[in-house]
């Protein structure tokens, strides 16, 4: 009789916090502005794919509208919650929007404390 060995798979269930959160974005000029401004954070790392690309971050991101509206060549306000949310498909962690920027947050915690949102049980 033959014993058989299975290698360990990669696609095994584990849920151990990341401490990441990110957003996917379309490949547009839009996506690729945002892109090229979120990369130029420390803990932020820019994946450009065929159709669209991955922005993540350890611990907490902030896509400062101004400064992507300056980047797009308009004026301030040009790039808002609206114009973000057209650009994103998906996102994992918590996201909050403001009204001058939005902010992803890899700890539900840290973001419920940033709004003043009790996690107590009651």
């Amino acid at each position: 009789m033959t014993t058989y060995t299975y290698a360990e798979s990669p696609f095994k269930s584990d849920n151990t916090a990341s401490n990441q959160c990110g957003v996917t974005v379309m490949n547009n000029q839009v996506g690729a502005v945002m892109a090229q401004v979120m990369s130029t954070k420390d803990n932020v790392s820019v994946r450009h794919l065929p159709s669209m690309i991955r922005i993540d971050a350890i611990g907490r991101m902030d896509f400062v509208y101004d400064e992507i509206s300056e980047a797009l060549g308009e004026e301030p306000g040009f790039f808002d919650a609206a114009e973000f949310e057209e650009n994103m498909s998906t996102h994992y962690g918590r996201m909050i929007h403001e009204d001058d920027r939005t902010i992803m947050f890899a700890n539900p915690e840290e973001a419920a404390e940033y709004i003043g949102f009790d996690l107590t049980a009651r």
